[in-house]
């Protein structure tokens, strides 16, 4: 209680009523894949150009770049990308050196691209000789193997891949141009430690020991929980990025095993949704099924065929970064509760298998997407079912509608903890859910002519005990009816007597 000691008008402010629970995103990718260079930690990007300045561009044998720039084409705002290497791999490195080692330079993650990184230290434009110690750096990149740093060997390699400069850099730590504060966590090649004090002098350097590692395993996508916050990888990565809501790894069918690793990942987790795919070579279609059964994932055949952007050429590819994509612009231009199905796949010049209705007629039931070429409407996604036995849960939009309003809930919900358990708080949390199953059957996500008969949410002695209540337990029950896809249109049609009475 607040105290009141003299007299005096005393001026409170309280909370009464519900507080609003803000729905979170259910569009942000999260993709997995070898990948030309850059760390190995979770990034956050939000264009294609973006990765290509984080992780580099298309590279042999892998098709994580063909996803995540089909997932841009098809209305992805912003994903993440893990980048996988296999174990063993060393990182690049060198030492700045005068009398005594002085700034230790590291490539930001493993692998042979880091030898490829010259770095040039020069005079800062504002350096005055005896009164700072200001120097510029340029890091240049070229994807290509450096052989030595002598000028003419340089310039054989025609124009950099990437170049960062950083003028008037500071070897003092209050500077606030101090280089790390300046490069590390900004860099896309380097990063860089103090060793000594002192300036460095001008020259080139190239940086060395960086080696490619065993060939990637299954291990190498899952990654090790162990390891230490902000050094796990793969999807024990992914674990500590809670804004991810569609997993997608286009190299997922290379891979024996890492189908199962990706589903565990995402019914472990409950709040992210699977993109799996048909291997390239996927037998009869009377013989496709599903890899396994869960209401977390969703299965597409077949392959599609684009335009390489390194060859010009058509290559085929997995589809799934596209589908993601899609179920990105789906949720921002309808919701999620809209099934991301009926979709053009932009990108896609052709597929692998031009299927007919009565080859979907066996895979559909069977929770295979298909995706399908309709003349005059373009290659388009014609499915949208789980890999769930469940019938229950047999539409993806209604299990990824789930997932929006249980995270959602419990995001919004957290100021509930540790409040006095009484009438008025489950009063007020009941206010605070009603508001907010509201804006969704609003939105359109439910079904019913009125609130009532889209949801209910109780709170009171009814959902608990008094042993309940003792333990500390506040406990709320919420049914919500949610809206499923008109995935069969059936017009009845007969002949009508015009002028009389129509019946049925």
């Amino acid at each position: 209680m607040p105290e009141y000691l003299a007299p005096g008008v005393y001026i409170e402010e309280i909370e009464i009523g519900a507080k609003p629970i803000e729905g979170v995103s259910t569009s942000t990718g999260g993709f997995l894949g070898p990948t030309e260079r850059g760390p190995t930690s979770p990034m956050f990007i939000t264009n294609f150009g973006d990765f290509q300045n984080k992780f580099g561009g298309f590279v042999e044998n892998s098709y994580l770049a063909y996803g995540i720039e089909g997932f841009f084409r098809n209305g992805g705002q912003r994903c993440f990308v893990g980048r996988i290497i296999g174990k063993g791999a060393g990182t690049a490195k060198i030492t700045l050196k005068k009398e005594k080692d002085l700034i230790e330079i590291i490539a930001v993650g493993p692998g042979e691209w880091g030898n490829n990184v010259v770095v040039k230290i020069e005079d800062a434009t504002l350096y005055k000789k005896d009164k700072n110690q200001l120097f510029k750096m340029t890091v240049i990149y070229w994807n290509k193997t450096v052989e030595g740093i002598e000028e003419d060997k340089l310039k054989a390699l025609g124009d950099p891949n990437v170049i960062e400069s950083y003028d008037n850099l500071s070897p003092v730590e209050a500077s606030s141009d101090y280089f790390e504060k300046r490069i590390n966590d900004i860099s896309n090649l380097i990063k860089i430690g103090k060793k000594g004090e002192g300036r460095p002098d001008p020259g080139i350097i190239k940086l060395a020991e960086g080696s490619k590692g065993d060939e990637i395993k299954k291990e190498d996508y899952t990654g090790d929980p162990t390891a230490g916050p902000g050094k796990r990888t793969g999807l024990a990565g992914f674990k500590e990025v809670d804004d991810i809501n569609i997993v997608c790894v286009p190299d997922e069918t290379s891979v024996e095993g890492l189908t199962s690793d990706i589903v565990n990942h995402c019914e472990e987790l409950k709040d992210r949704f699977a993109i799996l795919q048909a291997k390239q070579t996927a037998g009869p279609i009377s013989q496709l099924v599903p890899p396994l059964d869960s209401k977390y994932a969703a299965f597409y055949y077949p392959w599609i065929k684009i335009i390489d952007p390194v060859t010009g050429v058509k290559k085929m590819i997995p589809p799934g970064g596209h589908i993601a994509g899609i179920y990105a612009r789906s949720d921002i231009e309808r919701g999620v509760h809209k099934a991301p199905a009926n979709e053009v796949v932009r990108g896609a010049q052709e597929l692998q298998f031009s299927l007919t209705k009565a080859e979907q007629d066996i895979l559909n039931p069977k929770g295979v997407n298909c995706t399908r070429v309709f003349p005059g409407r373009g290659i388009r996604v014609w499915g949208a079912r789980t890999v769930s036995s469940d019938p229950l849960w047999k539409y993806l939009n209604v299990r990824r509608l789930f997932l929006y309003v249980e995270e959602s809930i419990e995001r919004g919900t957290q100021w509930v903890v540790f409040e006095p358990n009484d009438e008025k708080l489950w009063a007020r949390v009941k206010q605070t859910i009603i508001q907010f199953l509201t804006g969704v059957w609003r939105g359109g996500a439910l079904m019913g002519l009125t609130p009532d008969e889209a949801f209910f949410v109780k709170c009171d002695r009814t959902t608990m005990s008094q042993d309940d209540i003792d333990n500390g337990r506040l406990i709320i029950k919420i049914g919500i009816a949610p809206v499923k896809p008109a995935e069969f249109v059936i017009f009845r049609i007969a002949q009508w007597a015009g002028g009389s009475a129509a019946t049925e």
